[in-house]
């Protein structure tokens, strides 16, 4: 597999191994994933790849790691076994020990990144087309974007947990043999917050072509008390992000087909309620 534009790395697949040289590291991909990887196969076993060997000075960096069976789920709707098993992934990953989770380095991609975006955007003023149901949308995530009730997303009251920092469901990885999922590409991990990392993976725009049943996805996530208005809010964040970038010349526009806007237009109305 090579990359493409969109790619930040290139892929030789073993038969056994994965060998991922990257295109992109200027983000500290490589470190970042490594770092991840050998973390899980202490702490978590039996949730991502086993790291093999490294060259992270090379040029470009390369990791080795094992290659794991399955499909992604990207491009379908989750069944309801998928969706169990996608929470039973993530339960365990929330388990790896905050003293650890502590000592590793923050995501680049959270709360604080991720309100200040969003916000520059709105304040942007993007051209989302004159649809009725579009402009009521912008309305209500332009008006939620400038309140205060945003500024309480961006501090944390709970304990931080490793997170991917891409919902993107080709991080998911169906093992139809084993009947689990596994999870793939920690180029973006880090330190993060558990209730953002749930609304990307929730909201993302990937959800377009699939998605999933988020309510049964949060019934087996073992949130502490009040955790659940924290996930929606971030809910809510992430699926107005994607929207402020789908018009005409919007970054996000390219990549999905024509009714996306529309589509997340009603997803962010139904999130405001």
């Amino acid at each position: 597999m090579t990359a493409d534009r969109f790619s930040t790395h290139n892929l030789e697949f073993g038969d056994d191994i994965v060998i991922k040289r990257y295109s992109s590291w200027h983000r500290g991909e490589p470190r970042r994933e490594w770092a991840a990887l050998t973390l899980l196969a202490e702490h978590a076993p039996g949730v991502a790849p086993t790291p093999v060997e490294a060259a992270l000075d090379a040029h470009p960096p390369m990791i080795t790691m094992t290659r794991l069976p399955g499909r992604v789920l990207r491009g379908q709707h989750a069944t309801d076994e998928q969706v169990n098993a996608i929470a039973d992934a993530l339960n365990r990953l929330y388990q790896v020990p905050t003293r650890v989770v502590e000592q590793i380095d923050p995501a680049p991609w959270g709360p604080v990144t991720a309100v200040d975006k969003y916000r520059a955007w709105a304040d942007k003023q993007p051209d989302l087309g004159n649809d009725p149901l579009v402009r009521q949308a912008y309305q209500a995530g332009a008006a939620w974007l400038a309140s205060t009730d945003l500024d309480k997303l961006t501090t944390n009251p709970y304990l931080p947990v490793l997170g991917l920092a891409d919902g993107n469901h080709a991080n998911y990885l169906w093992d139809e043999h084993a009947r689990r999922v596994w999870l793939i590409d920690w180029e973006d991990s880090g330190r993060n917050d558990r209730a953002f990392e749930l609304g990307e993976v929730i909201e993302h725009i990937s959800r377009i072509d699939g998605g999933l049943d988020a309510e049964q996805l949060l019934e087996r996530i073992d949130l502490a008390p009040g955790e659940a208005e924290r996930v929606l809010g971030f809910r809510r964040l992430v699926a107005l992000g994607w929207f402020l970038q789908l018009g005409p010349s919007g970054p996000a526009a390219p990549h999905n087909p024509p009714g996306t806007l529309e589509r997340m237009a009603e997803r962010v109305l139904q999130l405001f309620g």
